[in-house]
């Protein structure tokens, strides 16, 4: 099921209304109960909710189940370091432990319930937790967190223990960080930083070690969410948490694995509508890398072509490599919102310029050729004989006096210019300690991104260490890519929460009149015939040729007639999936005689190859147009998801296909089409017309339309081919399979 960590929802659309729990917890849909208003035609619920984690991250008491002070005891540790955090949150600690009157000074208690005061968290440094959770349930504990391992992580039976562990504490109403969690979240952190924030969720807590020590680069963090295994509380609990916070410039997540699809995807969404960007590395590009994510967190990965899709669909920026989360996280919360998306490339050697130039077009940031009258005004300062279209060389000598900061200040002064990069590939004082420091005041009195790239290995050149890391307004880098990466994360991200509309807004609610049509016609458990399948479509609205299913070589002749000349004719029948490899196609039959001929040819091999037919369809043969792909099926996070591609021969060639995760609208649909790598054969090649794309984009519409109502009782849709024809004409789905649940 899809939902809620504490709710179960309906997916038949005919009852879309909670049932099993009966309702999401209170603060589930902004701080109230879910009524059916919140969920979509498929039961799913519209809104994601945020669990008020104030009291976690900001307790005022603690208890420590399991304290100890004894010397070489790994609780020892622990109970020293949360009691360190305790003072600097300004909470109350209470040790607990059943044989020890105190622990480091402070008084002990035996038990939860012996404790002087309700606590808002507890601690758990025991082995199972499980007998636990029912004693802070009966003492209203709001969180707790469990350290311990040997869950979901080891294998079934540490799955079987995990959901245990679930269970109760969904009866318990208390929320748990873990199990096999660790100290992160309790850490200390620098509060003498100022600007907006970046906010880490980890599910490997030494994942998160980079991104943490970026304080000492002079980068704000204001908490660390070290999920575990999530039992209960989940990354999109902190992600939906940390987009409402003030202080939260950036969200930068470690994924393993994604607990529950849909709750993620709800809470990018109320990211993506407040504008606070999510930056995640997620682990499972490849077979490797998602054995050894289930092994570490015993979850799913995912197809990575959905969650990679479904990411991109929802605005949040995937990277590969922890240097690329930090650069890219302390980037896009500080960066101010962009006044343009030009970028100028400026440097002290026209080498620098260049090479830098070229991968940042490569990567597609625009680099425009600044006007005659700005490289009239540069040319004040620096030589005639030097570029300063863009990159701008100015050859090194301007930067060592006033001429230096001249030069910035006007090219960020054009209106084209968004984004300043200064590539510095090695230290030259005195003049790269004062180009550094130029580039810094220039920071400072601009609203304007001002990047700089420290080329150096060494890393302690005071330009660099004190300088440019003491500045909060310049993204400092230490390689190229790492930039450009940045960079355009930044500006697509400002491009994507500009336009964004929440699909969630615009979902249905209640089944359209093709629902009650379409379900009609399901077999639960069977593979429909071609004829069947497309009487489904042709309830969602969806084209099909014309075509009649006769049982008799005299029916076809009758139904050629009728259809019109030259037609097609293929078997029909339930389970049959490849009629073209058994030859059960007959195409550009032009006469009463051949037609005869195929109805005998068609059934002979049917017998002979052991099918059941249901009858042979004779259909309209169309043949001006593109061939595409059009389907959905099940992934085990996302549920229904829907698929558009090149389609015919080339599905299985090139492998050419865009994935979205429904809801989704108009403008998303097109993206898809856009992500095609064969997009050109529908702009029209080689003197072809045009497709119609605006009816393509109605098909896969509609078959979303098809996902989100039918999702629980197909297992699988295939339009192959969808025959895409000239601009103005529509598109025909020629041929498609359907299985049901």
């Amino acid at each position: 099921m899809l939902g809620s960590t504490h709710g179960t929802f309906t997916t038949d659309p005919r009852r879309a209304h909670v049932v099993a729990c009966g309702e999401l917890p209170p603060n589930a849909v902004h701080g109230r109960a879910v009524t059916a208003d919140d969920l979509d035609v498929s039961g799913r619920p519209l809104y994601s909710g945020v669990p008020d984690l104030d009291r976690f991250f900001r307790p005022a008491s603690v208890a420590v189940v399991g304290a100890s002070d004894a010397e070489g005891r790994p609780n020892t540790g622990i109970t020293r370091q949360l009691i360190a955090w305790a003072e600097r949150v300004g909470a109350r600690l209470h040790p607990v432990h059943p044989t020890r009157p105190s622990v480091f000074g402070l008084t002990c208690f035996p038990s939860v319930a012996d404790l002087p005061e309700q606590v808002d968290l507890a601690v758990l440094l025991v082995g199972d937790p499980l007998p636990v959770i029912e004693q802070l349930a009966e003492e209203k504990v709001r969180f707790a967190v469990a350290f311990a391992s040997g869950f979901a992580e080891t294998g079934e039976e540490g799955a079987a223990a995990q959901e245990r562990l679930a269970a109760a504490v969904q009866r318990s109403g208390l929320r748990l960080l873990g199990p096999n969690t660790n100290l992160n979240a309790f850490e200390e952190f620098r509060e003498d930083l100022e600007g907006p924030a970046i906010a880490l969720i980890t599910q490997s807590g030494h994942q998160g070690r980079p991104v943490f020590t970026m304080q000492e680069l002079g980068v704000r963090l204001s908490h660390w969410a070290p999920t575990g295994n999530e039992a209960d509380l989940e990354t999109a609990d902190f992600i939906s948490y940390f987009a409402e916070r003030p202080e939260v410039g950036a969200i930068a997540c470690y994924v393993e694995g994604l607990k529950d699809g849909r709750a993620f995807l709800l809470a990018a969404d109320r990211a993506a509508r407040r504008g606070v960007p999510v930056v995640a590395v997620k682990v499972g590009r490849t077979e490797t890398g998602a054995r050894m994510a289930a092994s570490h967190t015993g979850k799913l990965t995912g197809a990575d072509t959905v969650v990679d899709a479904a990411m991109r669909q929802f605005g949040v920026i995937r990277v590969d490599g922890l240097d690329e989360l930090q650069d890219t996280a302390a980037c896009l919360a500080r960066a101010r919102k962009p006044k343009a998306d030009g970028v100028v490339v400026y440097s002290i050697s026209g080498g620098t310029g260049a090479h830098f130039s070229d991968l940042a077009a490569e990567a597609g940031l625009s680099l425009p050729t600044l006007s005659a009258a700005k490289q009239a005004e540069l040319h004040q300062w620096i030589p005639e004989y030097l570029n300063v279209a863009n990159p701008v060389d100015n050859g090194g000598h301007p930067v060592g006096d006033w001429r230096g900061r001249k030069i910035i200040d006007a090219i960020l002064d054009d209106p084209e210019v968004g984004v300043l990069i200064c590539p510095i590939t090695g230290p030259f004082p005195p003049m790269s300690d004062k180009l550094a420091q130029d580039l810094v005041d220039a920071a400072e009195q601009t609203d304007k991104l001002v990047c700089v790239v420290w080329g150096s290995p060494v890393g302690t050149e005071d330009a660099y260490r004190t300088t440019l890391l003491g500045s909060s307004r310049v993204a400092t880098f230490r390689t190229f890519a790492n930039c450009i990466t940045a960079v355009r994360a930044h500006l697509d991200h400002h491009r994507f929460t500009a336009h964004y509309r929440s699909p969630f807004d615009e979902a249905p609610r209640t089944p359209s009149p093709s629902f009650r049509k379409a379900q009609a016609l399901m077999r639960p458990g069977q593979q429909l015939s071609e004829h069947a399948a497309k009487q489904l479509l042709r309830a969602y609205g969806i084209r099909v040729p014309r075509e009649q299913l006769v049982t008799s070589a005299a029916a076809a002749v009758r139904a050629a007639g009728l259809v019109g000349y030259p037609v097609v004719m293929k078997a029909s029948g339930a389970q049959l999936a490849h009629k073209t490899e058994l030859g059960l196609v007959k195409i550009g039959l032009t006469s009463a005689s051949q037609v005869r001929d195929a109805y005998r040819e068609l059934t002979d091999i049917a017998r002979y190859e052991g099918v059941d037919l249901d009858g042979i369809l004779v259909c309209q043969m169309v043949e001006r147009g593109v061939e595409m792909v059009v389907g959905v099926t099940h992934d085990p996070l996302f549920g229904p998801t829907v698929t558009v591609g090149l389609g015919g021969v080339l599905v299985e060639v090139l492998r050419d296909a865009a994935v979205r995760v429904p809801p989704f609208g108009e403008d998303q649909a097109k993206a898809m089409l856009s992500e095609l790598r064969g997009r050109a054969l529908l702009d029209g090649v080689r003197g072809a017309a045009p497709a119609d794309i605006d009816a393509l984009v109605e098909v896969v519409l509609r078959v979303q339309r098809m996902a989100l109502e039918l999702g629980d009782d197909i297992a699988e849709l295939d339009i192959n081919p969808l025959m895409v024809l000239p601009r103005g004409q529509g598109a025909v789905a020629l041929d498609a399979l359907a299985v049901c649940r």
